[in-house]
């Protein structure tokens, strides 16, 4: 591990003179940090979604033809998902945790890289896409298992080719879905969901609070790689500026608290936070 630069820079690195002198962080980070490991975001540089918004809670719920669409699309879409690694920005801050640095490290991310990349004080606030959670009675599984049984019983499917989409989806055009069979869970026979938190669907409480007391005790924010159109990030830096909390961000593009953030970094993840890793 490197070690962290030294406050005599600071004039010419803006972001390292940030870190440098705050020890505590309260770390956030989105999409954008996981692009230079070939996960694509939902966001241009506008903010403005890049594709169809995600599935949302309602729609999965809304019956089978839904779920065959979303679970063949994520068969398709795991076969690349399951093989990212971690880059240079998620190792740069599992080395700013390893020195002290970091008092909690918040990812909107279903990826895992984070804990891939070794950090331990990770806090997932949409949960992790290689779980699979059953809707009826609760059993978690492997997405690894899911995705057998899946081939198991789609066979066929495997030889489809698709563009690479965000969070393990595929984009699969003109395909007739109905033919897609959708394993139920093993244990009582109910509705299989990845878990993670689909959009119209609240962040499990204990995740929020856990974040609130964490944020309590940092002595400033840093962002990175989030556009913070989603609420449930964006009320982090809501709240870290109504405490008077210094908060800079890493990002592309603008983000939804431009107004709330005295420090923008506009370049990508790993170039910012190289020097760190």
């Amino acid at each position: 591990m490197s070690t962290l630069p030294s406050l005599d820079t600071a004039i010419e690195d803006p972001l390292r003179g940030f870190i440098d002198a705050h020890p505590r962080l309260f770390v956030l980070t989105g999409a954008g940090i996981s692009t230079d490991s070939g996960i694509p975001d939902y966001r241009d540089d506008r903010g403005a979604w890049k594709r169809s918004p995600p599935m949302t809670l309602q729609a999965f719920m809304s019956g089978p033809a839904a779920r065959a669409r979303y679970w063949a699309r994520g068969m398709i879409g795991w076969r690349h998902f399951a093989s990212v690694a971690p880059n240079v920005a998620h190792r740069a801050l599992a080395a700013m945790e390893r020195a002290g640095r970091i008092e909690l490290l918040l990812t909107q991310n279903v990826d895992g890289l984070h804990e891939q990349a070794g950090s331990l004080n990770v806090v997932d606030l949409h949960g992790r896409l290689d779980r699979v959670r059953c809707m009826q009675c609760g059993d978690i599984t492997t997405r690894e298992a899911m995705q057998s049984r899946l081939q198991e019983a789609n066979p066929t499917w495997m030889a489809l080719q698709a563009t690479v989409a965000p969070d393990g989806d595929a984009d699969l055009d003109e395909v007739d879905f109905s033919a897609f069979s959708v394993p139920p869970c093993l244990v009582c026979g109910g509705i299989l969901k990845p878990d993670v938190v689909f959009f119209g669907e609240n962040v499990p409480r204990a995740r929020v609070d856990t974040a609130w007391a964490h944020l309590g005790r940092a002595d400033a924010m840093l962002v990175v790689g989030s556009s913070l159109m989603v609420y449930s990030g964006y009320r982090f830096v809501l709240e870290a500026s109504r405490r008077g909390l210094p908060v800079a961000s890493v990002n592309l593009g603008v983000t939804r608290a431009d107004g709330l953030i005295p420090l923008k970094i506009e370049r990508s993840c790993a170039e910012a936070l190289a020097p760190y890793a």
